[in-house]
């Protein structure tokens, strides 16, 4: 069970968009004799513009590796066709071949070129994808294409995920005739330490914004929030992030010097912010939410370095599954983060707020009572002050339980 509550929302139309989800039969298993969906369909309009950011992977899957060049044609996708249950990584030409016969299919049925469509997969890798299951189906999908069908499209993109992971924001400008929508959905619960966004997502907006500019927000945006979250340590094939404005809407945004630039840049930052911390509560057997902040650091860069090396530690992560406020290993990763001529002198080291180490040692008011107090609660602040500079980074992550070692032991039996 995630870590916190997680509700899908009520999502709101966005003019132009619509889903799909059907059962293709790539995942095998079913949830009381109900087959599970694990093909998805999005159909943009002809308006619409998107960016992407994606997986820096050197065995990059091969959907993101056609998405990519179909993405470079065009701005204005129509389709983004996506599967789970398989990866469709490390197959070698053959990937290719299945990767693009799931474009053809999908430009066939809407007749339009193939390179308007953009296909994803997520699931285990290496194996063949069985793409004839997929263009089995493709009629269904255009069938049943819905402004509705969030919720499904959410459940058809999950793997290992316990629920469906969205977000939804409406926000009323003044002078406009339209509300700004954005509407997110994501996927995600192992295999998380992206370099560059989670494993899936989709966010789409009823805007109209210049490409350039919606690239840029989207760099930003992932940097600020799925670049910030870990489960395991452990990078993914196939990550992929899309950043989408439908352009149906009177809300047009050509600039940073726009009305409502800085409206929608808000907007789009909370919503990849909780789609992120979604993905962390719903950690592959996560009991900790754990919120790890670095302060004092001279740069960016060394916080991270900081940050990432208490949040990977299986000791630290292990602690936390206990409920053990053992600070030592704390500490260790922090003394083997990398840092030049770090001052342990001048580091300080807070449990929520509670002060554990100070000056070179453990905090002469520190009680294992106090320490044991805020382990044992299911969301936690581990803070770090480097007493170095100004800069301040944070990230999310979770604890490493024995239902994560089942998870994984277990994942393709």
């Amino acid at each position: 069970m995630p870590v916190g509550e997680i509700t899908f929302p009520k999502m709101l139309p966005i003019t132009g968009v619509k889903l799909s989800a059907v059962h293709a039969g790539i995942k095998k298993s079913s949830i009381a004799n109900k087959p599970k969906l694990d093909v998805m369909l999005m159909e943009l309009p002809t308006t619409a513009t998107v960016a992407g950011v994606y997986t820096k992977s050197a065995y990059c899957a091969a959907p993101i590796t056609l998405c990519k060049q179909h993405a470079g044609y065009s701005k204005n996708s129509r389709y983004l066709i996506v599967n789970s249950g398989n990866a469709n990584a490390c197959t070698g030409a053959e990937g290719v071949r299945t990767a693009t016969a799931m474009c053809d299919a999908v430009a066939n049925q809407a007749d339009i070129n193939t390179q308007l469509v953009l296909p994803f997969s997520t699931g285990v890798i290496g194996e063949p994808l069985p793409v004839e299951k997929i263009e089995a189906v493709i009629p269904e999908l255009f069938d049943s294409l819905g402004e509705d069908n969030w919720s499904l499209a959410a459940q058809a993109i999950m793997t290992t995920d316990t629920c469906p992971k969205g977000v939804c924001s409406s926000i009323n400008i003044n002078g406009c005739s339209d509300a700004l929508v954005i509407n997110g959905i994501a996927k995600g619960s192992g295999m998380i330490n992206p370099n560059m966004a989670t494993m899936l997502a989709y966010v789409v907006t009823n805007a109209t914004v210049e490409e350039g500019l919606l690239q840029e927000l989207l760099n930003e945006a992932a940097n600020l929030s799925f670049n910030r979250i870990t489960i395991d340590g452990d990078t993914s094939t196939n990550d992929s992030c899309m950043l989408i404005a439908a352009g149906t809407s009177d809300i047009a945004i050509d600039s940073k010097s726009s009305p409502y630039y800085l409206t929608l840049k808000q907007a789009i930052f909370d919503s990849f912010m909780k789609l992120a911390q979604t993905v962390v509560r719903d950690g592959e057997g996560a009991t900790k939410f754990v919120t790890v902040c670095i302060e004092e650091g001279k740069n960016s860069s060394e916080c991270l370095q900081v940050a990432y090396a208490i949040a990977h530690s299986p000791l630290v992560k292990t602690a936390l599954f206990a409920s053990d406020a053992n600070w030592g290993r704390i500490v260790a990763a922090i003394g083997y983060a990398g840092i030049e001529e770090l001052n342990v002198d001048n580091v300080s080291v807070y449990l929520d707020d509670v002060l554990i180490v100070e000056k070179g040692g453990r905090a002469d008011s520190y009680s294992e009572a106090a320490g044991e107090s805020v382990m044992l609660k299911d969301e936690i602040l581990l803070r770090v002050c480097l007493g170095r500079g100004g800069i301040t980074e944070t990230i999310w992550t979770t604890d490493l339980s024995h239902e994560y070692v089942t998870i994984n032991a277990e994942y393709r039996t």
